[in-house]
């Protein structure tokens, strides 16, 4: 086998499901549509998106070194059905990646490892990225073939469905790059009709403001109370329009049990949580950097959408909460719930 092939090898070694190679100039499409999408403002207040933008919108001005992007995904499909907790109206509904160790740090060490084999096989330099700083992911993978975003904005494959963390390994070495994935969406719009919030304005655009993930994650303070009701139990991010998508009876199970943990829990031991229960509780999750206020502010949302009548006093007690925004998100939930 020639080097590329021993990579791809090495990679699904690794525990990837799928290694594709890209040129860092491939996706020349992304300046534009990055820009239409901030001057829309559908980035809400997640700043760091305005900042650094030109590196955001070409990879190749990240690191002009860089002659070749190996993009690599790696799957967390759920085991279950996670659309079946939004039935119960007393439990959290936590996103399926959130479940169990934080991605960043377990393929961060894949992308490591395989970095590492890289240069021993032939010397050159390496930068391993994943979500951490601002490569256009999701454009470079359907470059390199992984798959195509689909309707929703998130990456799909005809092999693995939509359930894949991405992760990036830029490189001096010349690699032969394959061709693009083409788009297969097809007519379905599954993923824009589940939306509970109407978040996209049309196919292939997202506007993050209305996103239940961007609203119970990246949103600082109280959410607009038009949208609160629509949040259901939706605690942290939100998985309904990666779960009706049709290409996921492909879906290759994920392959590391530490995706798979049990984050989430009633509503009713959510809401007591102060922050060093908190921290202990989410210790190794990503749900511990959004902070208790935060995440306790999610719950009382659930509560108020709950029409558990038993679940009001909790709120109650927290009507008098020193942060202003839980405080806020209690008192909501006390006047949903004090006509039961």
């Amino acid at each position: 086998m020639n080097l590329k092939q021993r990579l791809v090898q090495e990679a699904l070694d690794a525990g990837f499901v799928a290694c594709r190679v890209c040129r860092p100039d491939a996706v020349p499409e992304v300046p534009e549509r990055l820009g239409a999408f901030l001057a829309e403002g559908f980035h809400g207040q997640m700043g760091w998106m305005e900042e650094r933008v030109t590196w955001r919108g070409d990879p190749s001005v990240l690191w002009p070194e860089a002659k070749s992007v190996i993009m690599l995904a790696e799957s967390y499909a759920p085991e279950y059905n996670p659309l079946a907790v939004l039935e119960k109206s007393d439990l959290g509904a936590v996103s399926c990646y959130a479940k169990g160790r934080d991605y960043h740090d377990v393929v961060k060490k894949r992308l490591k490892r395989l970095a590492r084999w890289l240069i021993a096989q032939e010397p050159c330099e390496v930068k391993v990225f994943v979500d951490t700083a601002p490569v256009p992911e999701k454009a470079l993978a359907q470059a390199a073939g992984l798959g195509w975003q689909g309707k929703h904005t998130n990456v799909v494959s005809r092999d693995w469905g939509n359930w894949a963390f991405l992760g990036s390994v830029f490189t001096t070495l010349e690699l032969e790059p394959d061709a693009p994935e083409r788009d297969h969406c097809g007519s379905c719009t599954a993923c824009q009709d589940v939306c509970p919030t109407d978040a996209f304005p049309a196919p292939y655009r997202l506007d993050a403001r209305r996103c239940i993930s961007y609203l119970t994650i990246e949103h600082k303070g109280p959410v607009e109370e038009d949208l609160r009701g629509k949040l259901g139990n939706h605690i942290y991010g939100c998985d309904d329009c990666l779960a009706v998508c049709p290409w996921n009876k492909f879906a290759v199970a994920a392959s590391d049990i530490r995706y798979h943990g049990s984050a989430g829990g009633t509503l009713a031991e959510l809401v007591v949580l102060d922050d060093a229960a908190f921290r202990s509780r989410f210790s190794g999750s990503p749900i511990k950097r959004i902070g208790r206020d935060r995440f306790v502010r999610n719950v009382l949302y659930a509560i108020g959408n709950s029409g558990e009548a038993a679940l009001c006093d909790a709120a109650r007690g927290l009507c008098n909460d020193p942060d202003a925004t839980v405080a806020d998100a209690a008192r909501w939930a006390v006047a949903r719930l004090a006509d039961l």
